[in-house]
C-alpha cells in the first residue's frame, strides 16, 4: 500500500503544462460553484484533475471526502489527499492535516483509476428548514470538526449560531471574525492564519472551546460566559460576569444547549462545581477594659 500510495505522489508531482493548468484552473473554478448545489458533480471532475497532479483538485475532493459531502465520508482517503497537496507546498493541506487529526495511506478508488466517485448515502433532511444550503455546509463542517476535538457537535453548532448565525464573514464592531466569531487575539493564540476561511475558524473556535471545557470542568455556562467575555472575568467573578450582554449571551446559549454539563463521555461525570462558596470566618473581638 505504502508503494502504491509514493507512486501516485511521484505521478502528482508531475509540473502540470502552461496550457493545460490554465484550462484545469477554469474547469476547477467551475466545479467549485457546484459544491454547494451537486457536491458529487464536483467530486466526480476533482477526481479527473487530481489524476492529472493538479495539486488545488487534490485539496478539494480531500475537503468534499473529509466532510462526507458528495461522496461518502472517508477520512483516511482525505488525509491521504491532504498530504500528497501538502507534500506540493499546498499551506491550506498542511492546515487540514492538523485539523483531521489521523495519518492514512489510502487513495480514493476515483483517483488511482477512470472511475466515479461513489455517491455519499441518502441521509434525512436536516431539521434546519430556516438555513440555507451555505449554512447547512458551514454546519456539516463544523459538527465533523467538533466530533474530532471531542467537543459535543451540538454544544459547537449552538455557539457558531448565537456568534454569526454560521455566516462565515460575519465581523463584529469588536472585531470579531468569521463563524465563529474570532478576535484576532484568539486566532492567532490558536493559529489561525486565514480566519475567513471555515474550517480554520471553526478548528480554532472549536480548540478554544475544549481547552474551556477542561479549564472549567465541563461546565456550559461558564465555558459560554469565557467564549463571550474571556476567561479572565469568569475566573475574576468566580462565576458568569455581572455584564448584560454576557448574561444575555449564557442564557440563549443555554436555550439551545440545555445542558448544565458538556455532553461528552468524558465530561459528563465531572465536578462542574468550579468555584466553590468560599466561607469567612469572623474574627471574634475581644473588649478589654480600662480600668
Amino acid at each position: 500500500m505504502l508503494a502504491e500510495f509514493f507512486s501516485v505522489l511521484a505521478l502528482s508531482t508531475t509540473p502540470t503544462p502552461v496550457d493545460e493548468s490554465a484550462v484545469w484552473s477554469a474547469r476547477l473554478a467551475s466545479a467549485a460553484k457546484q459544491e454547494t448545489r451537486n457536491p458529487w458533480a464536483a467530486a466526480a471532475l476533482y477526481c479527473r484533475a487530481a489524476r492529472h497532479g493538479i495539486t488545488e483538485a487534490q485539496y478539494r475532493l480531500a475537503m468534499l471526502y473529509a466532510f462526507g459531502l458528495g461522496v461518502p465520508e472517508d477520512r483516511a482517503a482525505a488525509a491521504t489527499l491532504f498530504s500528497i497537496a501538502a507534500e506540493q507546498g499546498h499551506y491550506e493541506s498542511q492546515k487540514m492535516l492538523e485539523t483531521i487529526r489521523i495519518s492514512a495511506h489510502r487513495l480514493p478508488a476515483c483517483v488511482q483509476a477512470e472511475v466515479d466517485p461513489e455517491h455519499a448515502p441518502s441521509l434525512p433532511p436536516m431539521n434546519s428548514k430556516m438555513l440555507s444550503a451555505n449554512q447547512k455546509l458551514v454546519a456539516k463542517i463544523i459538527s465533523k470538526i467538533a466530533s474530532w476535538h471531542g467537543v459535543d457537535p451540538n454544544f459547537a453548532l449552538t455557539i457558531a449560531k448565537v456568534e454569526s448565525g454560521l455566516n462565515s464573514t460575519a465581523v463584529s464592531p469588536k472585531s470579531a471574525m468569521g463563524v465563529m466569531q474570532l478576535i484576532p487575539d484568539t486566532a492567532e493564540r490558536f493559529n489561525v492564519k486565514d480566519v475567513f476561511n471555515v474550517s480554520q475558524n471553526v478548528k480554532g473556535g472549536v480548540r478554544y472551546l475544549r481547552w474551556l471545557l477542561d479549564r472549567y470542568q465541563g461546565n456550559v455556562a461558564l465555558v459560554a460566559a469565557s467564549y463571550n467575555a474571556g476567561e479572565g472575568k469568569v475566573d475574576r467573578y468566580r462565576g458568569i460576569p455581572p455584564y448584560p450582554e454576557t448574561q444575555q449571551y449564557v442564557k440563549r446559549v443555554m436555550m439551545l444547549y440545555p445542558h448544565v454539563v458538556h455532553q461528552t463521555e468524558n465530561d459528563r461525570g465531572r465536578d462542574i462545581n468550579v468555584f466553590p462558596v468560599q466561607h469567612t470566618t469572623e474574627k471574634k473581638r475581644v473588649y478589654r477594659s480600662k480600668q
